[in-house]
């Protein structure tokens, strides 16, 4: 399937059809196996992770905060906000992602971009490779890595978006009217393929054959991951390392892969070598799945300890938060000393606290 199908039938793939559900969801994670010791430091407050986001910012050049703020201010998503306000007092969750998009301080949205940006500081220009020398760079970045990191945000949003697609099948009376929810998912759907369309032109204004190739499989595997999240039962991740190995198969696809190769796409662009571009991939991966994770060690655990007590788990999804983060500061260990690699590290310990 090529990049151009895969878009025409995302939106069906997302929700639009398949099995029955009432919104998108992740694999609940209640047990896992113990994986070791963590390297990080402790900080519990909020407010810290605020401040280790507000610092990463100066470090690349300017907030990150809206970055795709200006594709969603244009005049053709302008029109489609209007239509937006007519779901104003109905319950479908495209209201719910919009707001989201303005103020989501802890999840940070524009995350991504924001490590994307951090990682091309921190690789610098490829010592190499000096074909990238005429580059406009700002702040030790290149311009087409911003760019990147942009689009990157785009995708991220746009499937943000489409995922919020109502399973009309499982409408309840307290839902409210049908013609309402039915509204609501042309308008996610329009939308959602808006921003996919404006990144899809931002990665071909890149020049770049393996940077688009990276983020098309990107986009196919955010495709397979909801798919098979969407076909799972939440039970079977919860019992076993075959669960557990699942959930992280399913976690890389639907919530990994992007980020990953975003990272792995910047370093293409400065022409770094192989190794290079690896250590970017396993950074983002691992930080990604960590951040996945700690949403899991903040759930029900009511139930976690019911399922301890029953001897079907053996500690908390705490420990894959922090496995993964650990395996995120041995990638950045590959990166020489500076002031964006210890953003980066300082990113991976703020997602990796529990309150």
């Amino acid at each position: 399937m090529n990049l151009r199908q895969l878009l025409l039938h995302l939106p069906r793939y997302l929700g639009a059809s398949g099995s029955p559900r009432r919104l998108w969801w992740s694999p609940s994670l209640d047990t896992i196996s113990s994986v070791g010791s963590w390297r990080g430091q402790s900080s519990k407050s909020p407010a810290h992770w605020n401040q280790v986001v507000s610092e990463a910012e100066k470090i690349v050049g300017y907030p990150t905060s809206f970055m795709s703020l200006r594709c969603l201010l244009s005049d053709e998503l302008s029109n489609i906000a209007m239509q937006v306000r007519k779901l104003v007092g109905t319950q479908h969750p495209l209201l719910t992602t919009a707001r989201g998009l303005v103020h989501d301080s802890w999840n940070s949205l524009q995350l991504r971009g924001l490590v994307v940006l951090l990682i091309s500081k921190a690789a610098g220009p490829s010592s190499v490779n000096t074909s990238c020398q005429n580059y406009d760079m700002v702040s030790g970045i290149y311009s087409c890595q911003r760019s990147l990191a942009e689009i990157t945000e785009l995708i991220h949003t746009a499937l943000l978006v489409h995922r919020g697609i109502v399973n009309l099948n499982e409408l309840q009376s307290s839902d409210g009217p049908l013609k309402d929810m039915q509204f609501g998912n042309k308008i996610a759907i329009l939308s959602g393929d808006f921003l996919l369309a404006n990144a899809c032109n931002g990665l071909a204004l890149l020049q770049n054959t393996k940077v688009v190739e990276l983020l098309a499989s990107a986009l196919m595997d955010l495709v397979q991951g909801v798919y098979h999240e969407n076909s799972t039962s939440k039970e079977s991740y919860i019992t076993d390392d075959i669960g557990i190995s699942t959930w992280k198969e399913q976690t890389f696809l639907s919530h990994g892969a992007l980020l990953a190769k975003s990272c792995q796409a910047a370093m293409e662009l400065a022409k770094h070598d192989a190794e290079v571009q690896d250590m970017a991939f396993q950074y983002g991966k691992h930080m990604a799945m960590s951040h996945k994770a700690q949403e899991k060690g903040r759930l029900d655990y009511a139930k976690l300890r019911e399922r301890i007590e029953a001897g079907k788990g053996v500690t908390s999804a705490i420990d894959l938060c922090r496995y993964h983060g650990n395996k995120a500061l041995e990638a950045l260990e590959s990166f020489p000393p500076s002031e964006a690699r210890s953003a980066l590290e300082n990113i991976v310990f703020a997602v990796t606290r529990f309150s």
